[in-house]
C-alpha cells in the first residue's frame, strides 16, 4: 500500500498492518548497573508525549548483516552513556502483533562500564534514567502521572507489582 524508509504499510485480504522496510529488526536493551535499571525517555511523534522505555534502537538500518548484539551494545553506548561488554540474547518478541509485523530482540547488557553522558544521536533527545530497581514500580506510575507514555515492554519491570 505505502513504503517509506523504515516502515511499510501492507494488505493481505482485509487485514492491513505494518512491517519494518528492508527486514530491519530491533533490539532491546535490560541493562541493569548495580541494582539500578536504565531508562531513557523521548518524545515519540506517534504518541504525541515522551514516553518512557527501554534503551532500544534498530539493527541494520545503517549497515547490512549488524548482529542484534553489536546493535544492542551500540545503542545501548548512544542512548544512555553506558558499554556493555557483551549482550546476552533474552528471545525475539512482538509487542503488537495484531497490527505490526515487527519483532525485537531482548537482550541482558553485562559488563557495563559508564562512558559519556548518553541522550543519542542529533534530533533524539534522550533523558536517560538511572532507577532503583526496588523503586521501578512506583517510578513508573509517577511519570504516567506526569503525563508519560509507558512502552509496554517496561511490564518487564512491573510484573512483581502486578501479579501480587
Amino acid at each position: 500500500m505505502w513504503e517509506g524508509r523504515y516502515i511499510v504499510a501492507r494488505r493481505e485480504g482485509r487485514w492491513e498492518y505494518v512491517s519494518r522496510a528492508r527486514d530491519i529488526q530491533a533490539a532491546v536493551i535490560l541493562a541493569i548497573d548495580d541494582g539500578h535499571v536504565l531508562l531513557v525517555d523521548q518524545y515519540r511523534v506517534p504518541l504525541k508525549a515522551r514516553c518512557l522505555e527501554l534503551p532500544a534502537g534498530l539493527v541494520g538500518d545503517d549497515s547490512e548483516g549488524e548482529a542484534a548484539e553489536a546493535a544492542a551494545i551500540r545503542e545501548l553506548e548512544e542512548e544512555t552513556g553506558y558499554r556493555a561488554e557483551h549482550m546476552v540474547p533474552l528471545g525475539r518478541y512482538y509487542s503488537s502483533p495484531g497490527m505490526v509485523s515487527e519483532s525485537f530482540t531482548l537482550l541482558r547488557a553485562e559488563g557495563l562500564s559508564k562512558v559519556s553522558d548518553g541522550g543519542g544521536v542529533e534530533g533524539e533527545d534522550i533523558t536517560v534514567h538511572r532507577v532503583p530497581l526496588a523503586e521501578a514500580a512506583d517510578y513508573i506510575e509517577a511519570r504516567r502521572a506526569e503525563g508519560f507514555a509507558i512502552d509496554v515492554k517496561l511490564l518487564l519491570l512491573l510484573a512483581g507489582s502486578i501479579l501480587s
